[in-house]
């Protein structure tokens, strides 16, 4: 599918009006277009779509264009140096504001904030510039505190009165992943410390809050490699995670674009060297569920890289979204818008009453017990088709349905709540029995506990009689030595005689034997 085109616009209202929903479609813009560029800031304000900068044939540029979102029709915005410069004139001008790629860009108080970027001015730190929306007069902000290396490709987020930035390119090549926090009151750096695994070094990402607490970083690219992955930083914990979405399957790409209304977040182009990334994503934050609004050809404006994407508010609070430039193998200038479908327009009247959001509520309860999928089949199709009878049928009769499919539902969530009920009690008597069981086991665990603790005493007393009866043993012995003693030393007193004569007898005889003396 092509962006489709519309001829020359003579009211801006019924133009938008006759847009169809979720295409897109080239604005048909009058007076000079500004030349074609990629990797540019881009903001929407009072308005107005501003873009800031950006690359043409390896060349960044130091201009400002604003495109008047009533009359369709493009104008340079001639900047004015701040004359509490040192510096004179068009030199003043420059230093303030030089030609700069992949800066980011943020509308606050009436005033443009640019930050970080690629240009060729000195600053070994990240600068910030402001333009004053009312006087377009250009400034360098003095900041306060530790001031991140300059850097280009990071995303800047405006949470509050705080800017956060995360990742980016440095001027030596280097990959980063740091997350950093400048004050807009007070103008000062603070580096934040996080927790868990952050995501990979990386630079051409982008990133968007969500709730005003959780920052969400999603795609982007290494030096080798491009990035599919989401991650989410808490706010409030410093803590990083990587969640699990639902729903549809991103390609991996660097380069592209988002810009998030309420909780949806709205992505389109980029690509990974190989080819452009055609489908427009939408993200549902709280759900995380991930969609296709809708596609072009790889070869179409909209899947570039290095566009912009914000969104405006338009015709009867419509609102659209505005995408401008890109290099999709051309470098392109020009604007394309899509229309989005107003978020009641799905929903008949009838099911935005409070009672039918009260009922809507209990339905979703319902679901986290039982038949989650079957029910909200049903709703889901009985709510498309109250909505084509809305729009074709009659509305009495039509007030009578719906009537009768609140009713229906009503039917189901009670048998759901008495299902539930009935499920309760039977868990109530399991959980009886098993407390039962429990005192039971107690009782038989503190008997077994007094036989050990007997048993343990017992024991005791056994090991202390074997020790006395092993000492007792140990006194026998000594005694039985010393008796041995005393028996010998008996021997020697009352026969002493025979000892001698044995001792006389037997050599005399031995002597006698040898001289050949025969006894007498």
């Amino acid at each position: 599918m092509e962006a489709a085109e519309i001829g020359e616009v003579t009211d801006v209202n019924e133009w938008i009006l006759a847009l169809p929903y979720d295409t897109w479609v080239a604005l048909p813009v009058s007076g000079s277009r500004p030349p074609a560029r990629y990797k540019h800031g881009s903001v929407g304000a009072k308005g107005k779509l501003y873009v800031i900068g950006g690359s043409r044939n390896g060349r960044n540029l130091a201009d400002i264009q604003g495109l008047d979102l009533k009359t369709l029709a493009w104008s340079t915005v001639k900047l004015h140096a701040d004359p509490n410069s040192e510096s004179d004139g068009e030199n003043r001008l420059q230093e303030v504001f030089p030609a700069v790629s992949g800066c980011s860009v943020i509308s606050w108080a009436n005033k443009l904030i640019f930050v970080g970027g690629y240009s060729r001015e000195p600053s070994n730190s990240v600068t910030v510039r402001v333009v004053d929306l009312e006087s377009y007069c250009c400034s360098t902000v003095k900041t306060l505190g530790p001031a991140p290396i300059a850097r280009g490709g990071q995303s800047v987020t405006l949470v509050g009165s705080r800017l956060i930035m995360f990742g980016g390119e440095s001027r030596s090549r280097k990959l980063l992943n740091d997350v950093h926090f400048l004050d807009l009151e007070t103008m000062r750096w603070n580096e934040m410390g996080t927790l868990q695994t952050p995501p990979e070094p990386r630079f051409d990402h982008i990133a968007t809050v969500h709730a005003d607490r959780y920052l969400i970083i999603f795609g982007g690219s290494s030096h080798s490699t491009c990035f599919s992955d989401i991650h989410i930083l808490d706010l409030e914990t410093m803590e990083w995670s990587r969640p699990h979405v639902q729903g549809a399957v991103a390609t991996p790409r660097a380069g592209h674009a988002g810009t998030a209304i309420g909780e949806n977040w709205y992505i389109i182009g980029g690509g990974d060297n190989k080819g452009g990334s055609s489908e427009t994503l939408v993200l549902n934050m709280s759900k995380l569920v991930l969609s296709v609004l809708t596609s072009v050809n790889e070869k179409d404006p909209l899947a570039s890289e290095g566009l912009s994407l914000c969104s405006a508010s338009l015709v009867n609070g419509d609102r659209v979204l505005v995408s401008f430039g890109g290099y999709y193998g051309n470098y392109a200038n020009e604007v394309f818008v899509l229309r989005l479908k107003p978020k009641d327009t799905s929903r008949p009247k009838i099911f935005q009453s409070s009672a039918a959001a009260a009922a809507a509520a209990s339905v979703s309860a319902a679901y986290a017990l039982t038949k989650t999928s079957e029910i909200r089949s049903n709703v889901d199709v009985k709510e498309d088709e109250t909505t084509d009878r809305l729009q074709t049928g009659n509305p009495s009769q039509d007030l009578e349905n719906d009537v009768n499919t609140i009713t229906a539902v009503k039917k189901n969530l009670e048998i759901l709540v008495a299902e539930a009920r009935e499920g309760n009690s039977r868990i109530r008597g399991k959980l009886d029995e098993m407390n039962k069981t429990h005192v039971e086991l107690s009782k038989e665990l503190i008997s077994v506990r007094s036989q050990l603790t007997a048993e343990e005493s017992r024991c005791f007393k056994l090991e202390a009689q074997i020790t006395e009866l092993s000492k007792i043993l140990s006194s026998h012995q000594s005694i039985e030595d010393e008796l041995q003693k005393l028996r010998s030393q008996k021997s020697t007193e009352f026969y002493p005689d025979r000892v001698t004569k044995r001792q006389s007898s037997g050599g005399g005889t031995a002597w006698r034997w040898l001289g050949g003396t025969p006894d007498t």
